[in-house]
């Protein structure tokens, strides 16, 4: 079985996927830790981000996993651990503009897709319902407004050493956000056939209980 778990930046994907997966035992896929990942390794290696051939050549034979490691996901790239790296604010600003690039998407959607082989799964990102896993069995669109998503994002920062004013993180959400919703490849859409969530006012308690409720109507029906 596959959940599709798609969203803008800051809407709770990352965590709601990781609960869900948990709480069911299927494994958990954070594409967008993948496209992170990836952009940790261009700027390492000065790659132009307008050098789309070296990009996509980067995005095909980068070596993407993780390991669950005391309790907590890991994300390796080339066997090096990079979890806390691909959360720098560098990273976040760059990620957006290497993902939007049609080459490396379809290199990265592979991995995707090959990742989910045999596997109860839940994958969360932008466009898991709708390019990804288009058959999914369930899809989830999780949105907050942007003030809140702001605020989760400062918090995220803080607990890894990074200061951020909540009003520069608005800005780049917001700049993201066009970024993502209006590229040509994989653009962040909500799938005609997902159930829209908003967890503005949400515990993360509450809103994996609703995503729970959604998965066994589908397994039961």
């Amino acid at each position: 079985m596959i959940i599709a778990i798609d969203g803008p930046a800051g809407s709770g994907k990352s965590t709601i996927a990781r609960n869900v997966a948990k709480t069911l035992g299927y494994v958990y896929l954070d594409t967008g830790a993948m496209y992170r990942a990836l952009t940790w390794k261009t700027i390492k290696h000065n790659i132009d981000v307008s050098n789309i051939k070296t990009l996509a050549e980067l995005a095909a034979t980068t070596e993407i996993s993780f390991k669950i490691e005391n309790g907590e996901e890991r994300v390796f790239i080339d066997r090096q651990d990079v979890t806390n790296a691909i959360r720098a604010p560098e990273v976040t600003g760059l990620v957006s503009i290497v993902s939007k690039i049609g080459e490396v998407r379809k290199a990265m959607v592979d991995k995707q897709r090959r990742f989910s082989r045999g596997k109860n799964l839940v994958a969360e990102g932008r466009d898991i319902g709708t390019v990804v896993f288009p058959n999914a069995d369930l899809k989830i669109y999780l949105n907050a407004s942007l003030q809140e998503r702001a605020h989760r994002r400062q918090l995220q920062l803080s607990q890894k050493g990074h200061s951020v004013s909540v009003e520069e993180l608005k800005m780049d959400i917001k700049k993201r956000d066009h970024i993502d919703s209006t590229r040509d490849e994989g653009p962040l859409l909500k799938a005609g056939d997902a159930a829209e969530i908003d967890n503005s006012d949400k515990t993360v308690r509450q809103v994996t209980e609703e995503v729970i409720k959604l998965v066994r109507g589908k397994t039961t029906a």
